[in-house]
């Protein structure tokens, strides 16, 4: 079965009321491709905002962060249950942002994951390597272990609740971008860890995003790559270019 084309907009810690309602005013009058699955994801604080804006069929709102403890004295965070009682169905969890300003550990990504999945939530998983990491050859490697960190926490059915989003760290917000044949590269290499170290099924049906300053003008080429099922856009995604994005498939 062909896996479905996912766009995700990651609008990090930016945003007004006004212009996430321009932005999804913009979704819900634009013409996107029906065979795309699109989740954007607005600050905590603009969750509920975004959902009562929101009109256009197959979109919908995720967090960008979620805690692994049911409740309790964790000042700041959000749990799972809050989420869905908010009619929230997906989190983004992993980004690097998360990994290298806020410390979390491929163990701690790996229990919110958990976590989220038990809860009830849909997960866009981030993975990826940093420049210095690349340019000392270990790009996969890297992307192995925080996946096996990952397989550690999950079990066979949890697998159908998660989107993989591999951003190189060094291709974040810098205007660089890999090329398509790195991405390619790194796509294909995490269906085969998947393939042997999960199961056949699991690597054929679990999308694999790329994420590094995706653009208008570089996604369609990246979208005609066998195993690039979609993108995880960061900047783009307040831009009116985020439809192009989204219909980079047609």
């Amino acid at each position: 079965m062909a896996r479905k084309f996912f766009v995700g907009g990651n609008f990090k810690m930016n945003g007004t009321k006004e212009s996430i309602k321009a932005i999804i005013k913009g979704l819900n009058e634009a013409q996107l491709d029906p065979n795309v699955e699109v989740v954007i994801a607005p600050p905590a604080l603009y969750l509920h905002l975004a959902q009562s804006e929101l009109k256009k069929p197959g979109v919908e709102v995720s967090a960008q962060n979620v805690f692994d403890k049911p409740n309790g004295a964790f000042t700041g965070e959000i749990s799972v249950a809050q989420l869905k009682d908010s009619g929230i169905n997906w989190t983004i969890l992993g980004h690097s942002e998360r990994r290298t300003l806020f410390g979390e550990t491929d163990e701690v990504v790996a229990s919110k994951t958990k976590s989220a999945i038990d809860g009830g939530l849909s997960v866009i998983w981030c993975c990826g390597e940093s420049l210095q990491e690349r340019e000392s050859g270990n790009t996969v490697a890297v992307v192995e272990r925080q996946l096996a960190a990952l397989a550690a926490k999950l079990s066979g059915n949890d697998w159908s609740k998660i989107v993989i989003a591999y951003e190189p760290i060094w291709a974040i917000g810098t205007g660089k971008v890999a090329t398509v044949q790195q991405a390619q590269e790194v796509h294909e290499a995490i269906r085969k860890w998947l393939r042997a170290n999960v199961s056949d099924a699991v690597a054929d049906q679990t999308r694999i995003l790329y994420g590094g300053s995706v653009n208008g003008k570089n996604c369609k080429d990246l979208a005609k790559e066998k195993d690039i099922d979609g993108f995880l856009v960061g900047g783009a995604s307040l831009k009116p270019e985020f439809i192009d994005i989204i219909n980079s498939n047609l």
